[in-house]
């Protein structure tokens, strides 16, 4: 049986801010869509700036379709308080491509490791109740490189099979790039080489080219 391809998964479509408040303390909780470690570190500059007296920022972020590049800090308050109730909002709302920090003025009352826990993952649930989600979808690019006299026919084909052009040029060389979203790729390509070929897809194997169009990978959406 062939393997299902995972290519679409939810994230933040623009920040969002969530805040909870328990006997003196404000908790401020920041959500970001972050796809690399240079963002989470650009945001935590940014947070630390706008909240110079603040005394904790604990953080979580989650990165990547699987969620498998992800980390938890709780910054000064007790172990397993902060960062862990504050990533467990990622399950909880199927987010990835995210970055909460939760930043804590304290109000002078201790509230408990119960009471932390509470009151991050509240914070951090508001941000993320109140944020924009969005479905991203991994693709692959590729490049169709055609003879002059068959553009026409490979604009018409693509169109036809719905295929994402987002790049073209129609110079010495002619080619457009489309965009194919992973878990149709393999369909795709054949469903493109038998139109070309005016053929049936039954006659596509991996060996099978198209003498007038060329086919390349070109990019992954990683």
């Amino acid at each position: 049986m062939t393997k299902q391809i995972k290519d679409t998964y939810q994230i933040l479509a623009t920040p969002s801010e969530g805040e909870y408040k328990e006997k003196g303390s404000k908790f401020l909780a920041y959500a970001y869509p972050v796809r690399s470690i240079e963002e989470v570190e650009y945001y935590q500059a940014e947070v630390k700036n706008m909240h110079p007296k603040a005394r904790h920022f604990c953080y979580a972020y989650r990165i990547g379709i699987e969620g498998d590049i992800y980390r938890t800090n709780d910054d000064g308050e007790p172990s397993g308080t902060a960062g862990k109730p504050i990533f467990g909002q990622f399950l909880s709302h199927d987010i990835s491509d995210t970055l909460i920090i939760v930043v804590r003025y304290f109000g002078g009352t201790k509230l408990g490791a119960s009471g932390l826990i509470h009151a991050y993952k509240t914070a951090a649930h508001e941000a993320l109740d109140v944020g924009e989600k969005i479905n991203r979808v991994l693709s692959d690019i590729y490049r169709l490189t055609f003879e002059y006299g068959e553009m026409g026919n490979v604009l018409n084909v693509t169109k036809s099979l719905d295929l994402n052009i987002i790049n073209k040029t129609f110079e010495a060389i002619p080619f457009i790039e489309i965009e194919v979203p992973r878990s149709k790729i393999d369909q795709s390509i054949i469903d493109l080489k038998a139109r070309l070929l005016q053929i049936s897809t039954e006659q596509i194997d991996e060996k099978t080219t198209v003498p007038f169009c060329k086919i390349d990978k070109i990019e992954s959406d990683d």
